[in-house]
Formats: C-alpha cells, sequence, structure tokens
C-alpha cells in the first residue's frame, strides 16, 4: 500500500527529528549507533520515504570536501607513524623552563599543529603526551589537559585544514587557503592568549616560574626516513594551498605519493583513515538534501540575516545538533565571504563551551580517563564559558 504524502511527509519530518538528537547526543539511546550511524540510517530512510532517490542522494555529496579531507587524512597517519608529531611535541616542550612557559608552549604548539592537521588527530595524539609530562614533572593535569582542549579547537580555526566544519566552509565557499588564514589567524592567536590568560587566573599553580625539573622522555618512535619524506610533501601541500591550487586535488595528490612507498603497507594508511567521519560527511550532505526539499531550514532564514545573527545562529546550531551539521543547515543562506568566515568561527568556537560541545574535548577527556585523571564537566564549564564568550566577540569585533 502506497502511503499518502501526508504521512510520508510526517514520517520524513520524525526521521530528521530523529537523526539530529542522534547527532546531539552522539548516539541513539538504546541502539548501538554512533553520529556516523545516526546519519547513515537518517539518509537511508530519507532514501525509502522518496524523499530523495538514490541518484538525487548520490549527487548531494561534496566530492571535493570528501576528498580534501581524506587527502589530509592519509598525509596524518603518515606523519603520525614517522613519529614527526612526538619529536614536534618534544621539541617543544623542552624549552619550557617554568609551569606557565609549558601552558604556553602547550597551548601555542598544538594550537598551531591542529590548525595544519586536523584538531581532532592533535588531541588523540597530544593527550597521552600531556600526561606524561605533567605527571613526570609533578604538575597538576588539569589546567593542562584544559589548555589541550581549548587550543585544539581555537587553533584549528585559523585554516581550512584545521578541522572538519572548516573543510566544508572552505569547499562550498570558494575561498582561497591564503584568504581564509589571513581573515582568521588574528582570532585564533588571540584567542589562543587569551586561553593561557585565564587558566592561569583560574589555576594559580601555573603563573608559578619556579624552575621546573628536567623533563621526563617522551615515548614515541622515529622513522627518519619516512619523516623526511612526510614533511617534504606537507611542505609541498601547503605550498601548493598558497600559490591557489585547488585544495582537494592537492590533497588527492599528496596522498597518492605518499602511499607509493615500499616502506609501509597501504592498509596500515587505510586503519588510521577516520572512515566513520567520512561516512558521516556523506550521509550529512544526504541529510540536509533532505531538509532543504521538505523546506525545513526555513525558520533558519530570519536567524541568518544579519552577520550576529548568523554568527548566534552557528553557535547555538553547533552545541544542539554537533558543528558539521550546523554549517550544513546554514551554508545554503550564507552568500558573502565574511559570512562563510563566522560561520566556520561560531561552529569552531562553540566547541569551547562545554566538555561535550567538541569531539576533541570528548577525545582529551577520554584518554585521561583512561589513565585515570577526571575532567569534570563544571570544571570546564567555569573555563570553556568565559573563552567562548570571549572569543566570539573578537571574531565578531575582528571581521
Amino acid at each position: 500500500m502506497e502511503l499518502s504524502q501526508e504521512i510520508r511527509e510526517g514520517l520524513s519530518l520524525l526521521v530528521l527529528l530523529l537523526t539530529y538528537l542522534g547527532l546531539a547526543l552522539g548516539g541513539l539511546p538504546g541502539y548501538r549507533m554512533n553520529r556516523a550511524g545516526v546519519a547513515l540510517v537518517g539518509a537511508s530512510f530519507l532514501v525509502l520515504l522518496g524523499v530523495l532517490d538514490l541518484r538525487e542522494a548520490w549527487q548531494a555529496l561534496d566530492a571535493q570536501t570528501l576528498t580534501f579531507l581524506f587527502g589530509i587524512m592519509v598525509l596524518n597517519a603518515h606523519l603520525g607513524y614517522a613519529g614527526f608529531f612526538g619529536l614536534v611535541a618534544e621539541r617543544l616542550l623542552r624549552l619550557a623552563k617554568t609551569p606557565l612557559a609549558l601552558l604556553l608552549l602547550l597551548t601555542l604548539g598544538s594550537g598551531f599543529l591542529s590548525a595544519l592537521f586536523l584538531n581532532d588527530t592533535m588531541a588523540l595524539l597530544l593527550t597521552p603526551l600531556v600526561l606524561s609530562v605533567t605527571r613526570g614533572l609533578g604538575l597538576n593535569p588539569v589546567p593542562y589537559l584544559l589548555a589541550l582542549m581549548g587550543a585544539v579547537n581555537t587553533g584549528s580555526l585559523m585554516t581550512p585544514t584545521g578541522n572538519p566544519q572548516n573543510i566544508v566552509v572552505a569547499s562550498l565557499s570558494g575561498i582561497s587557503y591564503l584568504g581564509f588564514v589571513a581573515a582568521l589567524w588574528p582570532v585564533a592567536v588571540l584567542g589562543l592568549l587569551l586561553q593561557v590568560a585565564l587558566l592561569a587566573l583560574l589555576y594559580p599553580e601555573v603563573r608559578s616560574l619556579k624552575p621546573l625539573p628536567p623533563l621526563p622522555p617522551l615515548r614515541y618512535r622515529l622513522h627518519r626516513p619516512l619523516l623526511r619524506k612526510g614533511v617534504w610533501v606537507a611542505l609541498g601541500l601547503f605550498l601548493a594551498f598558497l600559490l591557489g591550487y585547488p585544495m582537494a586535488q592537492g590533497a588527492l595528490v599528496a596522498a597518492g605519493i605518499l602511499l607509493f612507498t615500499r616502506r609501509i603497507r597501504s592498509e596500515r594508511y587505510f586503519l588510521r583513515v577516520d572512515w566513520e567521519l567520512l561516512v558521516m560527511f556523506a550521509a550529512l550532505f544526504m541529510v540536509t538534501e533532505g531538509v532543504r526539499r521538505l523546506g525545513l531550514a526555513e525558520f533558519l532564514v530570519p536567524l541568518a540575516t544579519t552577520p550576529l545573527g548568523l554568527l548566534l545562529a552557528a553557535t547555538f546550531l553547533s552545541l544542539l545538533v554537533s558543528n558539521v551539521p550546523a554549517v550544513l543547515l546554514l551554508a545554503p543562506l550564507v552568500q558573502e565571504p565574511r559570512d562563510w568566515l563566522l560561520l566556520a568561527g561560531g561552529s569552531t568556537l562553540a566547541g569551547n563551551l562545554t566538555l561535550l560541545a567538541s569531539v576533541a574535548n570528548l577525545i582529551v577527556a577520554e584518554g585521561a580517563g583512561k589513565e585515570g585523571m577526571r575532567v569534570s564537566f563544571l570544571e570546564h564549564l567555569r573555563f570553556g564559558l568565559s573563552l567562548t564568550l570571549l572569543t566570539l566577540a573578537l571574531l565578531y569585533a575582528l571581521l
């Protein structure tokens, strides 16, 4: 029996409601699905209900975004196997002679690394290093873990390669790599310095200028031939970005060069590619197309008629349904380059507000929890609320 138009629309609305609820919660209660699973199930049900057919769902995918994200993941995998991130972290942290210097170097170092190599990757790789260093030096790890959470979010704002939502904005807007960086690096750098001041205010012990003992040895494996190749490819890729070469195309070429090797089996690269994130992106493009066809995003139009309204909409939607879905919902309403940058900034900086507002925050918290170190929701909130409000104001003022 064929369903009536009213019933199909009602069921489609229910599917979308449950999809965005699952994206907000990280899954649906009682079901073993993560965000990628929720998004894919939602997209498949929209196809089943006839909101989209398979061809339309396929056409909703943005190939440039998916290709760009995949290429950066392969680059990160190569540099991770080479020991690049451990080496850079050790060189930076060895410069720290006092607790305050350690806080500053950790914040700036992890922030700039996140800008280049994806914030979630940096959160995953740097959490055990931060715990090892702070415990080895006899320091309270909590302010330094908070510094890492804030830095990987705020620092990632400054480039299109810093986080998934920036990748979406750069792909859909056509803003060049250099144009993106030129507009947002002041906000990111000032935000990083602002978080150092906030943490120094909240945790008096990190203001200490008392000399630290020698840094304990950090555990990582260094593979010099892989390191040389990875650094040259990364430098070539970022130079190509600066010269205006298409970003998705450049990332794909870089991935191909790195995979052409006798040293590491291709399977090892693919093990470190975040396929769940790619599936979630693909499904979200389909879900967002379903929202557009049903006209459900029209309630957002009044919110996005002014730059301030767009910034607030991006921030609150990111808290409600996560940052990438928020960007995809608001993207059809954005026209001007400044508005695209506000969309990227609001969706990124909202991740600092609570412990649950960013995947990077959860990665750090879960990594610390496995080592017996708990960062509470309230402890993060008293840092994150002030940081978010101040950096959002900074973003609006500078743009």
